[in-house]
């Protein structure tokens, strides 16, 4: 079936012995390592509002702030276009994305836990730099100090979440990320739109204020449990049955947890997760969840408004105040698709949310390019009626993408690889998400230059993309146990020839160990 579909799950090994309640503890521990998505959140509103203030701009980037208030022709799209300016956002996921490797080597050996700490640590540290900052160069350092926490905390905390939730409700569980994520846009906004009013120090508050979210994901390391799974995998088999008794509230878990031994049996035999994650049996998971969600995740255009939401409503000339609240408006409709998704993921699935989204954001991105090819531009400004229509279609997009592309993007990677290459995968995805979303956080505002409204039409053609994508490779996963989701692709209608071959060649393997052995 060319859908992506599978075959009855009926034949998973242990699932249906598995047994859990929701516990007072189970809650409290995903909502505290949670607050880890606070920091990508905080740092996604906090950057664009900053590099719109004026008082910011003309500190570090006069050149700019001159440019903005003439009101030449040619500038109508390029007010922004600097890519020392965009350096200052993208450079954190430089760092992220560099970061994530050692996150992997921590999250897997000592814990995701620890992992969670030093990220906040890091975030810290990079906030208190930025806040201080008397030149680019601090503030370019201060911007690594927190792609540095954002790559450990971003490997670890979706991880940690995953392997905390039952698989029937581990959709909504691991978006709670997501959730903290949007709220950490939304907070980020509101001190936005009140620090703007602060002259000339209100931009050292906002970036400043990240020390907040910082000391939340601190404090959340500290308090929360290890994951049975990685208790496991370190070996600590009597601690990792405590907690799941713990966080599945009852003393009957022998089905998981002799899931959870069986898995980190195999994982103790991989001696370089990296290279297996090459194998053609994790094929389906490496070209899904390792390369194409994340890419595609930032590929749909909405960090790129997330970024600069303040400079585009500026660049399309609504006024500092104005455009701090479109932005604001935007970072609501991303709290509210959140909590969308989190309700009913579990219900309708990924494969849903995925391509109706989709097809809506196709739409938006569409219709923005009509109405900015008709309306601005060549010295054209936009009359209100229009700018308000435009900002609705923008909180349109933004609400599609919230509910679909945002959580999705990394509750579906994070339950697909098996334990053995978990943490390394993980890195993968981490690494090739922050190498997208620097990219575009770089070039977006030169693109929008040089582009003009056809930067709108070109992220429709690739939501095009990857909707197929989605529609022909991915299977559904919801309520599928995280330890047998391999399962799903040897019974998939394209990955079942990928798959099949490949585990043709690990049997191979293992037949003929003995035979070489003897002969020595």
């Amino acid at each position: 079936m060319a859908g992506g579909g599978f075959e009855d799950a009926g034949n998973l090994k242990r699932a249906h012995l598995y047994e859990y309640r929701i516990t007072g503890y189970f809650v409290f521990a995903c909502f505290v390592a949670a607050m880890g998505g606070s920091l990508f959140g905080y740092d996604l509103g906090v950057s664009g509002g900053v590099t719109s203030m004026d008082d910011f701009l003309k500190e570090f980037f006069p050149h700019i702030y001159y440019r903005k208030k003439a009101h030449s022709h040619e500038t109508d799209y390029c007010k922004f276009d600097d890519q020392i300016l965009t350096l200052f956002t993208s450079s954190l996921y430089f760092a992220a994305l560099v970061s994530t490797f050692a996150a992997s080597s921590v999250s897997k050996n000592y814990g995701r836990r620890l992992s969670i700490i030093v990220g906040s640590i890091s975030f810290f540290i990079g906030a208190v730099v930025n806040a201080a900052a008397v030149n680019i160069a601090m503030l370019i350092i201060g911007r690594c100090l927190l792609g540095v926490g954002i790559g450990f905390g971003n490997q670890a905390v979706p991880l940690y979440l995953s392997e905390m939730s039952p698989a029937k409700v581990r959709g909504a569980v691991n978006q709670l990320f997501q959730l903290t994520t949007c709220l950490g846009i939304l907070v980020a906004n509101l001190v936005n739109y009140g620090t703007e009013q602060l002259h000339p120090w209100g931009w050292r508050l906002s970036l400043g204020l990240a020390v907040v979210p910082a000391i939340l994901m601190f404090i959340g390391g500290i308090l929360c449990p290890e994951t049975p799974n990685s208790l496991v995998e370190m070996g600590r088999l009597d601690e990792a049955r405590r907690i799941l008794e713990k966080i599945r509230g009852t003393a009957n878990v022998d089905a998981e947890f002799d899931d959870l031994i069986d898995a980190s049996k195999e994982a103790q035999a991989i001696k370089n997760p990296f290279q297996n994650l090459l194998k053609r049996k994790n094929r389906p998971q490496l070209v899904i969840g390792a390369l194409g969600i994340p890419a595609f995740q930032q590929l749909t255009g909405n960090n790129s408004i997330l970024f600069y939401a303040p400079v585009l409503f500026q660049t399309l000339g609504m006024g500092s105040g104005a455009s701090l609240f479109s932005s604001l408006i935007s970072s609501i409709a991303l709290v509210v698709a959140t909590l969308i998704s989190m309700a009913l993921v579990d219900k309708f699935g990924r494969r849903f949310f995925f391509l109706e989204a989709s097809a809506e954001m196709i739409a938006y991105m569409v219709i923005s390019a009509i109405i900015l090819a008709l309306n601005f531009g060549d010295g054209k400004q936009m009359s209100k009626g229009v700018s308000i229509f435009l900002v609705l279609i923008i909180f349109l997009f933004v609400l599609a993408y919230g509910r679909s592309w945002g959580p999705l993007g990394w509750l579906v990677p994070s339950e697909l690889f098996p334990l053995e290459i978990r943490s390394a995968a993980q890195s993968v995805v981490v690494c090739v998400n922050m190498i997208f979303t620097a990219i575009v956080a770089q070039f977006f505002l030169a693109s929008l230059c040089h582009l003009r409204y056809g930067i709108f039409l070109l992220f429709a053609c690739l939501i095009v993309c990857m909707a197929c994508f989605v529609f022909f490779l991915l299977p559904e996963t919801k309520q599928v146990p995280i330890e047998e989701i391999y399962l799903l692709f040897e019974n998939h209608w394209f990955w079942k020839r990928v798959v099949g071959e490949g585990n043709k060649d690990h049997d191979q393997d293992k037949a003929q160990e003995p035979s070489s052995s003897s002969e020595v």
